[in-house]
C-alpha cells in the first residue's frame, strides 16, 4: 500500500517538474513580434499614418460619388414612373 502511494507521488512530482521545466523554457524563448506593413501604391515613404489619412480621404471621396449616383438613379426612377414605366 505504501509502495503504491510512493510510486504515485513520484509520478505526480515528475509530471510537475516536467511541466515547470517546460513552462520556464517557454518563457525564456518567447519570440518577439514584428509588424510587416505592406507598401501602399501612391503613398510616398513608409509612414502608416499618412497612408491611413490618404485612405480615409479616398473613402470619403468614393462616398460622395456613390451619393451623387444614387441621386441620379432616384431622378431617373421618377422620370420613368411619370412616363408610365414600371
Amino acid at each position: 500500500m505504501a509502495k503504491d502511494m510512493v510510486s504515485r507521488l513520484t509520478l505526480v512530482c515528475m509530471l510537475l517538474v516536467a511541466f515547470a521545466i517546460g513552462y520556464v523554457c517557454g518563457l525564456a524563448r518567447t519570440p518577439q513580434a514584428s509588424a510587416q506593413l505592406p507598401q501602399i501604391p501612391g503613398v510616398s515613404g513608409s509612414n502608416p499614418l499618412a497612408a491611413a489619412g490618404q485612405l480615409g480621404s479616398s473613402i470619403t471621396e468614393m462616398e460622395q460619388h456613390v451619393t451623387g449616383l444614387q441621386k441620379n438613379l432616384d431622378t431617373l426612377k421618377k422620370i420613368q414612373s411619370m412616363l408610365g414605366g414600371k
